[in-house]
């Protein structure tokens, strides 16, 4: 999985050398946000309410209701398919030619890919994780050699590229899963493991005799959660739909603020996603939800206690680095990966004010982890309700910074609302152990000498880079990497003389585990 996202990470970075601003603003953000509209309204609620509870049920009535996702999927790409057609700003046809080609493909790739929802589901629910990894990787791959190809031969095409491309996707992904199941069902392997399913036509539509058409308990779970689906929708795509609704950026910002904010999201994917991950599950086992500190085990409470507070040293001297660093050499990173097209204009700008909301989004996600792991229901729903209101107003200074300051107006709202959520994660952390001797948020104190070690290194490479890059050659350049790699070099080993034991937690949490898969 590793190695199809480094080899998609370098085939989108070749494309991009061939691709105008305007181009990409309206494939990422205007038709991607028509295709994930689409199948989230088609499918999200149906597959919320079929994994709900046990994979012991009636599964002819599960499958007939989520073939109801394709003619729901119709609907809704006809009735977008009209609004992103006439109601929304159509882009220039000598830019950004055959936009209507676009919205048709990509309104039916959103169908064909509901087509394989029952398989997904029944797969999902018996725990075929390595299908459904193989099939995305496989999908996302195939998408990236086609457009590789077609935009080198074929630049002219425009949008029939990326329609293209897109229908290559959804069809390889439903094409993997039919697969899979042709193969799968009636095998040993299948009548060992007593599948539910037995042959290929049970996974078609199916009228049962004396029994209604579908499980109208799942009917009407599904119905509420089609209710919220709507607004999780908007509060997940808000940026987007604040760009195409409201024209606050024009298509060239568009894609280029995509590009950014889906490089600099790649820490929070693959770094501190994970940490989040396995802490909420430390955190849930060692502390029982909803009692006080006073009577949870005082060895439990001293051992989170710790943990905590090293975890939130890690994330913050990560994001620390990040953003010191992230300041100085964002232009030069975007020059390598999609030449001036990116390091040109608003990208290196939108880079340097990204690695600032990296540190943001870690110390976000250990607060929130550990948090969310020790709240009761009645302060989860206080929290969502909190939440709900932030996200609203998000959405209104998202449109107003825009305003004011460009794409760059969107991260400095993410700022905004990760600092909100940020200062409530503390307070109730603060609450929590005010009773007891531990100060865990005293992670979030660095020790003085290796702040003034950032901050020189904050200085030297922003000389560096603004005598050695990224337009006198590369001689210049490899001179600012070097400076880079030398403070880069001097800040770890300062990390390794004055937080000993955050040094020790690393190595007995995190490369312990890893020698052990390895071996």
């Amino acid at each position: 999985q590793v190695l199809f996202r480094v080899v998609t990470f370098g085939l989108n970075a070749f494309t991009l050398r061939y691709l105008s601003r305007e181009l990409i603003g309206v494939v990422n953000v205007r038709l991607t946000l028509l295709y994930s509209t689409v199948v989230f309204l088609a499918r999200e609620a149906f597959r919320r309410a079929c994994l709900s509870g046990s994979t012991k049920r009636n599964w002819t009535k599960t499958i007939n209701l989520l073939w109801l996702t394709v003619p729901l999927g119709v609907f809704w790409s006809i009735f977008l398919g009209l609004v992103w057609l006439h109601l929304l700003e159509v882009p220039d046809p000598s830019v950004v030619p055959h936009y209507q080609a676009g919205v048709v493909a990509f309104g039916l790739s959103a169908i064909i890919e509901l087509l394989g929802e029952p398989f997904w589901v029944l797969a999902q629910a018996h725990l075929f994780v390595r299908l459904k990894v193989i099939a995305e990787s496989l999908s996302v791959v195939s998408k990236c050699i086609l457009t590789v190809i077609l935009v080198v031969l074929y630049p002219q095409w425009g949008l029939y590229i990326f329609s293209l491309a897109q229908l290559l996707y959804v069809s390889v992904l439903v094409m993997c899963y039919v697969v899979y199941f042709v193969m799968f069902l009636g095998s040993p392997e299948a009548t060992k493991k007593s599948f539910p399913v037995a042959r290929m036509t049970a996974l078609l539509p199916n009228l049962v005799e004396d029994e209604t058409f579908v499980n109208w308990k799942e009917a009407w779970l599904t119905w509420s959660f089609f209710k919220q689906s709507f607004l999780k929708q908007i509060l997940t795509e808000g940026e987007r739909y604040v760009m195409t609704f409201l024209n606050v950026l024009n298509f060239g910002d568009q894609g280029v603020y995509d590009i950014v904010n889906n490089l600099g999201s790649l820490v929070a994917r693959f770094i501190f996603l994970p940490i989040e991950e396995s802490f909420y599950v430390f955190f849930a086992k060692v502390l029982e939800r909803g009692k006080n500190v006073k009577d949870q085990k005082q060895n439990d409470v001293a051992m989170a206690a710790n943990v905590l507070e090293l975890l939130l040293k890690l994330v913050l001297l990560i994001g620390l680095t990040i953003t010191v660093f992230g300041y100085a050499y964002s232009q030069l990173a975007l020059d390598i990966y999609g030449g001036s097209m990116l390091s040109s204009g608003t990208g290196p700008d939108l880079l340097r004010c990204y690695s600032l909301y990296v540190l943001f989004l870690a110390i976000n996600g250990v607060t929130e982890c550990f948090t969310f792991a020790l709240m009761c229901k009645e302060e989860v729903d206080r929290y969502n309700f909190v939440m709900l209101a932030l996200s609203f107003t998000f959405l209104c200074i998202s449109y107003f910074l825009t305003h004011w300051h460009g794409s760059l107006g969107f991260i400095l709202a993410n700022c905004f609302n990760m600092g909100i959520r940020i200062a409530h994660s503390i307070h109730y952390i603060y609450d929590y152990f005010k009773e007891s001797t531990y100060r865990p948020l005293t992670g979030l104190l660095p020790s003085p000498f290796l702040v003034l070690v950032y901050i020189i290194s904050g200085v030297i490479t922003g000389f560096s880079e603004v005598f050695c890059c990224c337009d006198k050659g590369w001689m210049a350049r490899l001179i600012h990497i070097s400076m880079g790699a030398l403070c880069f070099a001097a800040t770890v080993v300062t990390m390794f003389c004055t937080e000993t034991k955050l040094i020790h937690f690393v190595r007995s949490q995190f490369l312990s585990r890893y020698m052990k898969k390895g071996t």
